[in-house]
């Protein structure tokens, strides 16, 4: 009989073009031929629920709620708050699901639990989940994520995202200690979160993000997206309506670019700024009016634009964990020009296989040596680092050990 697993996420693990996704998705492959698994998540965009079908791929069952909307959201997590709480609990808390899920545990219809994110730690938290093999993959240390919001912050955010630092901090070291593991995105963020919390070290482990190789394949040939006159492209890639994508790309845009247009490489046209991705935020789509900004939207597929790039740029001020788009420009033999942020975690050589980069002048001055052909054998090197240290099929190896007293 095949073990049975409940696996939980905040949103619906499908498709794979997200970071969050990403991993949640490989997991599900990686488990799927294993285990009988049971999926629950919420769907927060309706264009999404086209994609639930594929779900029967890894699922045995699959059971969705949908998600409120914005304010919403907002107003569910005010009224569900309490003293010491996070506001980030009460705004993934679905009644019908959270039923759902704490039915199943107590009427001992799974082995396992792999629950995504702590957002949804508490679906299988309490009496229901005692006797089941937990395991809690934080992916990143996000209560981090909070401070660094409130660092920079004003006034009365200042003090939301403070306290939500702290709130959360505090509700991700109860949760440690009741599940059975907790899994990070690298073994950095491990380390740091048993720094803030000493008292789960023995609890902690990480299974490192990795890339599928096959689809990031620079043998591919595409047609290419950008105009047969343009500058060489330097393409950032990410949901852009995420903080820290929002906030990378404006600081590339006004401190980076300027320097490098103002002195391209002799002979050449000035580069190009193109920011892919879908959602942009208002202050991403004002950037496309900047000399030598592009600004996409939606793609139907990224490859394309990181086929035809110059150079990758990842200049991230706010990061956690490991970067989905450093290791996807990586495997495609691209050169990479990275913020020291967005390095972390990446089994990689700076100098060797990327180029790592900290202010508007070292950044600008790394990309003109890519431009000027100053690392012919960067992109190839990336290719093979990532090969080395980030196929999915490795590293999600150390994720059976955790699971495998179930059963």
């Amino acid at each position: 009989m095949p073990r049975r697993l409940l696996f939980l996420s905040h949103r619906i693990p499908y498709p794979p073009v997200k970071g969050e996704k990403i991993r949640a998705w490989h997991m599900l492959e990686h488990l799927a031929p294993r285990w009988e698994i049971e999926c629950g998540f919420l769907v927060d965009d309706r264009a999404d629920i086209a994609h639930l079908p594929a779900m029967a791929k890894v699922a045995k069952h699959v059971e969705w709620r949908p998600a409120l909307g914005r304010w919403q959201s907002a107003a569910r997590a005010l009224l569900r708050l309490r003293p010491g709480a996070p506001l980030s609990l009460g705004w993934f808390h679905e009644p019908g699901l959270f039923r759902w899920a704490q039915q199943g545990l107590a009427a001992g219809r799974y082995d396992a639990a792999l629950v995504y994110s702590s957002a949804m730690a508490p679906y299988a938290m309490g009496r229901a989940g005692q006797g089941v093999v937990r395991v809690l993959d934080l992916v990143d240390v996000d209560s981090e994520k909070w401070r660094a919001y409130a660092a920079d912050a004003k006034p009365p955010m200042r003090q939301v995202w403070s306290r939500e630092a702290r709130t959360l901090l505090a509700f991700e070291r109860r949760a440690v200690m009741e599940f059975d593991r907790s899994i990070f995105v690298s073994a950095e963020e491990a380390r740091h979160f048993a720094e803030l919390a000493p008292e789960t070290a023995e609890r902690l482990g990480h299974v490192d993000n990795g890339v599928e190789l096959s689809r990031f394949d620079p043998a591919r040939e595409y047609p290419s997206p950008f105009a047969p006159d343009a500058g060489p492209a330097l393409v950032f890639t990410g949901t852009m309506n995420y903080r820290p994508n929002v906030e990378a790309v404006a600081w590339f845009a006004e401190n980076v670019l300027p320097l490098l247009r103002a002195d391209p490489p002799a002979g050449a046209r000035p580069p190009e700024f193109h920011i892919v991705g879908a959602s942009p935020a208002p202050a991403v789509l004002a950037l496309a009016q900047l000399e030598g900004v592009h600004v996409t939207g939606p793609v139907p597929d990224v490859r394309p634009y990181i086929a035809h790039a110059a150079v990758s740029v990842a200049p991230l001020r706010i990061a956690r964990g490991i970067q989905n788009k450093v290791l996807e420009a990586m495997a495609m033999a691209k050169p990479v020009v990275a913020s020291p942020q967005a390095f972390e975690g990446v089994r990689a050589v700076p100098g060797r296989d990327l180029l790592v980069a900290d202010g508007g002048t070292e950044t600008a001055a790394r990309v003109r040596e890519v431009l000027e052909g100053r690392h012919p054998g960067l992109g190839a090197a990336g290719r093979a680092a990532v090969a080395a240290g980030h196929d999915w099929a490795a590293t999600l190896c150390a994720l059976d050990p955790l699971l495998e007293r179930a059963g």
